[in-house]
């Protein structure tokens, strides 16, 4: 069932934060504390990987009437998507409307994110190489079909004021508070048109992003990163120092994407025990690539559970998917599989591809990820 997000302003916090206990609630002090200490929230987050959409993928969805179909490309995943609270992914398109192109500047039809949010996704991100991609237009336009679809989306804003106004971006579900960051390491050399605002990896800000996110008073803040080299399977040594930093900095959990392929996962405990999630990166979640292990997506699952207003993470695991493309009827048909999908469903080309390509990732995964377990469903 879709999450149901609640929004609390910044104001309503701060009167939230100074109300006295006793008078709100009608009892003693130490009434209060005792029924906090019996507090008991849960909530459950799911994080896929890129969502692009290339010409072909453009192509194939095109209906005879002009319109676009892309609801079977999340058939087959949208049941797993939706039984999280909150399912977050990274929307690699911008949405200016027509024409529309794949690759090297998207501009996707309006059908595919709501597509995506009828597969279950709660939050978009939009800070990535192709924020930029339509210029001003396309910022302000994608924004606007968002807001029209009420998706909650962090990382690109129309203004200085309005990124003020709605970032960090503060989601709270069963009872749990969760700051939310994104940042991208550049918009492909295509200037931020004024006054678009793109969230930079940019220490300074960050930092100042940080510290506004923990007066928010959220239980958790997780950083979504658009980082690392292309095609490559393991983090670079860049990635490794920022994923130190934000930690150091109080970011509880860092999620990243950007390089087309997955790369290995870590929980990671501190010298106080805390567990912290660190996916290097998600990999595409649906694209019309081919290079080498770009058909292998992962969705990371975590589960936070809050008692006696301490979280902590308590379950995560990992499941890898695989971006199906056979040819029907001379259109190629885009479908998102699980790796658990019955093989003899598919044509041989295809299972050879599906089982090299998860092969590789499993053995990379093997050796490299620290804390954390494959699921299938």
């Amino acid at each position: 069932m879709k999450a149901k997000l609640l929004f609390f302003s910044t104001l309503f916090l701060a009167l939230l934060s100074c109300q006295n206990p006793t008078r709100a609630t009608g009892g003693t002090a130490d009434e209060t504390n005792a029924a906090n200490a019996d507090t008991f929230h849960q909530v459950t987050l799911l994080f896929a990987g890129d969502l692009m959409q290339h010409q072909g993928q453009i192509n194939a969805a095109k209906m005879p009437n002009g319109t676009f179909d892309y609801n079977d490309c999340f058939a087959l995943v949208k049941d797993e998507v939706s039984r999280h609270d909150i399912a977050i992914a990274n929307l690699e398109v911008t949405l200016p409307g027509p024409p529309y192109k794949g690759y090297p500047q998207f501009r996707c039809p309006d059908e595919f994110l709501s597509a995506v949010w009828n597969a279950g996704f709660d939050v978009m991100l939009t800070a990535n190489n192709h924020s930029c991609d339509s210029y001003k237009a396309g910022i302000e336009r994608t924004i606007a079909v968002l807001d029209s679809l009420g998706i909650p989306h962090l990382g690109t804003y129309a203004n200085a004021s309005a990124r003020a106004k709605d970032y960090p971006l503060i989601i709270e579900r069963n009872g749990i508070r969760i700051a939310l960051l994104n940042y991208t390491y550049d918009t492909n050399g295509i200037p931020v048109p004024d006054p678009c605002v793109v969230n930079l990896i940019d220490k300074q800000q960050m930092a100042a992003d940080i510290a506004r996110a923990k007066e928010m008073q959220p239980d958790v803040i997780i950083a979504n990163m658009h980082w690392g080299i292309e095609y490559v399977l393991t983090p670079s040594q860049q990635q490794r120092e920022l994923a130190d930093w934000l930690i150091q900095q109080g970011v509880d959990h860092v999620i990243g994407s950007h390089p087309h392929v997955v790369q290995p996962v870590e929980v990671r405990t501190d010298s106080d025990g805390r567990k912290h999630l660190v996916v290097w990166s998600l990999g595409n979640f649906i694209s019309n690539m081919t290079k080498e292990n770009t058909e292998v997506g992962l969705m990371v699952r975590m589960e936070l559970t809050k008692k006696n207003a301490t979280t902590t993470m308590t379950d995560c695991g990992y499941t890898l998917t695989f971006c199906s493309r056979p040819l029907v009827s001379g259109r190629r048909v885009h479908t998102i599989l699980p790796s658990s999908y019955p093989q003899e469903q598919m044509k041989q080309a295809e299972r050879q591809r599906f089982n090299q390509h998860l092969g590789t990732i499993r053995r990379l995964f093997q050796k490299h990820n620290q804390g954390i377990e494959e699921y299938t469903f």
